[in-house]
C-alpha cells in the first residue's frame, strides 16, 4: 500500500495546528514552516476542510484551525480525508478466470486471499484509529531535546526562534 504525499503533509499540518492555540494559521505560513509548495498544501487543507477536520476562515487574520480537540482527531480521519475511504485491496475475482476457473455461482464467500487482505486493511485502519493528533504532538515533543511544540506555537505567533 502506498499513501499519497498529501497524507504526510496533512498530518504535519494538523500537529502544527494543535500548537496554534485556536488561532487561524494561513496556508502560506504552514507551507513556509514545512518548506513545501503552498499550492499543493492548499489542496490538502481543502480536503481536510471538506472532511470537517479543519475550519477555514477568510480575511486578514484568516487561515485554518482544527474543528475538534486534537485528542478527538485520529490519524485515520486524516488519511481518509486525503486519500479516501476505499479499501487498500480490490478483489477482481481472479479465481473465476483461466482454465481452472471457479464458476461464479460457486463463489459465495470471499476467497482466502480476499479475506486476508481485507483483514489486513481492517487491522491497519484500527491501528490508525488508535493514534490521535494529540498523540502525535506529544511524540513530536519527545523526539527533540527542546519543547518543539511550544517553539512552533511561538513561531506561529511571530515570535523569534
Amino acid at each position: 500500500m502506498k499513501l499519497s504525499g498529501g497524507v504526510e503533509w496533512a498530518l504535519h499540518c494538523c500537529v502544527v495546528l494543535s500548537a496554534a492555540k485556536n488561532d487561524a494559521v494561513a496556508v502560506a505560513r504552514l507551507a513556509e514552516l514545512h518548506d513545501v509548495s503552498t499550492t499543493y498544501l492548499a489542496k490538502q487543507m481543502q480536503a481536510l476542510s471538506r472532511a470537517g477536520i479543519v475550519r477555514s476562515t477568510q480575511g486578514h487574520s484568516g487561515g485554518y484551525t482544527l474543528t475538534r480537540e486534537p485528542s478527538e482527531i485520529t490519524v485515520l480521519d486524516i488519511v481518509e480525508a486525503i486519500d479516501g475511504t476505499r479499501s487498500t485491496f480490490a478483489c477482481t475475482e481472479i479465481r473465476q478466470r483461466g482454465p481452472m476457473a471457479t464458476p461464479a455461482e460457486a463463489c459465495l464467500t470471499p476467497c482466502a486471499i480476499n479475506r486476508a487482505m481485507i483483514a489486513a486493511d481492517g487491522a491497519w485502519r484500527a491501528a490508525l484509529r488508535e493514534v490521535t493528533v494529540a498523540d502525535l504532538a506529544r511524540d513530536v515533543d519527545k523526539d527533540y531535546d527542546a519543547d518543539v511544540m511550544a517553539a512552533i506555537s511561538g513561531w506561529l505567533a511571530g515570535e523569534a526562534v
